[in-house]
């Protein structure tokens, strides 16, 4: 039988573990509630895709809830610039999307860049006896009297409107997605029929098939692009680490050609691709990682 002062000592101890039990519980929920949640835009581009879900599969790593969004181009600019949506991890710049930039950067913050060596153009079969847009109007039979392009809010659909326009082309721009671009690309090379596409570096239809980009003496799709990441005004405040990580992000053409062709493997995840990668790089992860305390 306890003695009375037993009693009281055994009351004490486990008044004592349950308050601090309850400590710890109120100390973890405060650790797991702290980071929060970001919403990351993004459009259905090769690149943009693999760039997303590897930027969510590291925002989670370091404690934070994410979702992410599917939009058009001027959406997703739009979304973040009004705050609708916390970032982006497509802003091509300084051509591709120049319209957008200049209508809303001073909405935006400019988070840094992801990425370097980017690059617009037309492509072609490598098989193709078209070396230059020049030489369009001369096989314009061949290509069946057309460009095929992407989504209609793209900033490479605006300016291939102005190749046509300029290079006075006799071949009509199709609006589509990156989707159905390179699924009728695909069924050229097989047919070994002509086509010309819309298209960009990285991109992982240039590691499947033997491809070129035609030569633009007239420069109108400009010389190298970046990828720059984008922001809401506010989060670097409201979320330290988050907007931290974004700034850190910044990869090669050879890293995001590793995630998108993972993720274009019959049956794959994008997310799950993404978090594969992520694992197999823990080097580079880490200084993404990396924040100021």
């Amino acid at each position: 039988m306890f003695t009375q002062n037993k009693w009281k000592k055994t009351v004490r101890t486990l008044v004592g573990a349950s308050v601090l039990g309850l400590g710890l519980l109120s100390t973890t929920s405060a650790i797991a509630e702290s980071k929060g949640k970001v919403h990351i835009a993004y459009v259905e581009w090769a690149s943009t895709v693999a760039s997303t879900n590897v930027m969510k599969a590291v925002l989670e790593k370091a404690g934070f809830e994410v979702d992410t969004t599917s939009l058009t181009a001027a959406a997703m600019w739009q979304s973040v610039a009004s705050g609708d949506a916390d970032a982006f991890l497509a802003g091509w710049l300084p051509v591709t999307h120049e319209d957008y930039y200049e209508k809303l950067k001073d909405q935006l913050v400019d988070a840094g860049v992801s990425l370097n060596g980017a690059k617009l153009g037309l492509a072609v079969p490598a098989y193709s006896k078209a070396n230059s847009i020049e030489d369009l109007n001369e096989h314009a039979d061949s290509f069946d009297g057309q460009i095929i392009g992407i989504d209609p809010g793209a900033g490479i659909q605006r300016l291939t409107a102005e190749v046509v326009k300029e290079y006075d082309l006799k071949l009509r721009l199709r609006d589509g997605s990156d989707a159905t671009m390179t699924a009728a690309l695909g069924n050229a090379i097989k047919n070994k029929e002509d086509i010309a596409v819309t298209s960009w570096t990285p991109h992982w239809m240039f590691a499947r098939w033997d491809l070129k980009y035609l030569e633009d003496p007239k420069g109108v799709y400009g010389g190298e692009e970046q990828i720059h990441t984008f922001t809401r005004k506010g989060l670097k405040e409201d979320m330290p680490e988050a907007f931290a990580i974004l700034s850190n992000f910044n990869w090669t053409p050879e890293d995001m050609g590793a995630v998108m062709l993972m993720i274009e493997q019959p049956g794959a995840d994008p997310f799950e691709s993404a978090k594969k990668w992520v694992e197999d790089n823990p080097e580079l992860v880490k200084k993404w990682m990396e924040t100021q305390n």
